[in-house]
C-alpha cells in the first residue's frame, strides 16, 4: 500500500489499544473502518517504562492484512534491531531522536531497504534536535504525551513545535508527513490539524469507539 502525501490527513488507529487477543481481527476491522495506516508501538522497557510487543506481532499484522504499516521503536537500540523489523514487513519505520544510535546512520539504513524513515521527538525533547536530520526523513513524529502508556492526556505545549515542522518544511521545500501521537480525539485532533499535523494516531478514541467507521470518519473530517 502506497502512503499519502503530506498535505493529506491519515488516520493511523494505534494496535496499542486494541484486543491482543484478536489482533488480525481488530486490524481488519480497522481497515473496514477506513483506517489509512496502522501505528505500531514497540516498546522495550528501557527508553520508555513499559514493554509492548516485538517483531512477530509486526509480522502477523503483515501477513494476514494489507494496510501500510506505521512502525514506532520506542528502544533504546533501534540501530541494532532494526533488521528485524525490515523483515517483519514494516512500511515505515520511526526512532527517536533521543535513543542511544547514529541518527543519520539508522534513517539512512531504513530508506535503503526501502521503506520510509520516521524520526521522532519527545515534547520535552527541542525541535533543534531533528533540525539536521529534516531532509533525510519522510515523517517527523510529535509526541503529544510522555511516550510508553496509553489514555494519557493531550500536551497542548507541543502545539508550537507542530507549527515549527510545518515552517520548516514550508522554509525547506520538504515533503515529511508530520504525525501526532497521544491524546488524539474529536476535542484534540483540530489542534493538532490547525498547528500543522496530518497524520493522526488515535487509540481509544478509534478501537474504543462504539462506532469505529464513524469514529474515524469524524477524525478525519
Amino acid at each position: 500500500m502506497i502512503a499519502r502525501t503530506c498535505q493529506d490527513r491519515v488516520i493511523a488507529p494505534s494496535l496499542l489499544a486494541a484486543d491482543f487477543g484478536r489482533i488480525q481481527e481488530e486490524t481488519s476491522r480497522a481497515i473496514h473502518a477506513g483506517a489509512d495506516w496502522m501505528h505500531l508501538d514497540v516498546m522495550d522497557g528501557h527508553f520508555v517504562d513499559n514493554i509492548s510487543f516485538g517483531p512477530a506481532v509486526v509480522q502477523a499484522v503483515h501477513e494476514s492484512n494489507d494496510i501500510f504499516l506505521d512502525v514506532h521503536l520506542m528502544i533504546s537500540r533501534p540501530d541494532h534491531y532494526l533488521p528485524r523489523f525490515i523483515a517483519a514487513g514494516a512500511d515505515l519505520i520511526t526512532v527517536h531522536v533521543e535513543a542511544d544510535h547514529d541518527v543519520a546512520e539508522t534513517l539512512r539504513r531504513i530508506r535503503e531497504a526501502g521503506l520510509q524513515a520516521g524520526l521522532a521527538l519527545n515534547p520535552a525533547t527541542p525541535m533543534s534536535a531533528v533540525e539536521p536530520y529534516l531532509d533525510q526523513i519522510d515523517l517527523l513524529l510529535c509526541m503529544t504525551v510522555v511516550p510508553g502508556f496509553g489514555g494519557q492526556a493531550f500536551m497542548e505545549e507541543v502545539l508550537p513545535k507542530i507549527a515549527q515542522a510545518a515552517a520548516w518544511r514550508e522554509e525547506k521545500g520538504l515533503r515529511y508527513h508530520i504525525e501526532v501521537d497521544g491524546g488524539i480525539g474529536l476535542a484534540t485532533a483540530p489542534k493538532a490539524v490547525a498547528a500543522g499535523a496530518n497524520v493522526l494516531v488515535a487509540g481509544s478514541s478509534t478501537f474504543s469507539a462504539p462506532d469505529m467507521a464513524a469514529a474515524i470518519q469524524a477524525l478525519r473530517s
